[in-house]
């Protein structure tokens, strides 16, 4: 699925926050921030290649071990990988940008940078370099640990 970097976001309506240790959807809600796209790939599509900062990929990874949005049931394969079993992802991560924009990128987005060279836009690495990444580790579920979530957003407790 192929969307340029920094268009808005426009493939869900809602955002939802699943708990990477229990799978439970938490939180559901309607966005107040505006979604731009980042590293939505697709065979085919030309895009930005370039070296990245080590501290960058590594930051990101993190990020994604304490972040889940928008978790899917099916897996979205890596059309770029030439292999007979490419790597997959079924969900995306959200990283805080200025002050009511958030980039929304697929859970591939690692894959993307690291085996295919993807660049995305400085904006994006400077925003992922941003994070603080301790505030985000110490918070638990059902606590999201982003901002802008809207106060009315529905929580899914099961």
């Amino acid at each position: 699925m192929f969307y340029e970097d920094l268009s808005e976001y426009d493939y869900q309506a809602e955002d939802a926050f699943t708990d990477r240790e229990s799978g439970v959807y938490g939180l559901w809600y309607r966005p107040a921030y505006t979604r731009l796209n980042i590293g939505w790939l697709e065979a085919g599509r030309p895009y930005s290649t370039g070296m990245v900062p080590v501290a960058f990929v590594e930051k990101l990874k993190a990020l994604q071990a304490v972040q889940w949005m928008n978790v899917c049931l099916g897996a979205h394969e890596c059309d770029l990988c030439p292999e007979k079993e490419p790597p997959e992802g079924n969900g995306e991560v959200r990283i805080p940008g200025s002050p009511g924009i958030a980039y929304a990128a697929p859970f591939l987005i690692t894959h993307y940078v690291t085996v295919h060279g993807y660049r995305p836009p400085q904006v994006f690495i400077d925003a992922v370099l941003a994070v603080d990444l301790d505030a985000w580790t110490a918070t638990r579920w059902p606590d999201v640990p982003f901002p802008w979530v809207p106060e009315d957003a529905e929580r899914m407790l099961e």
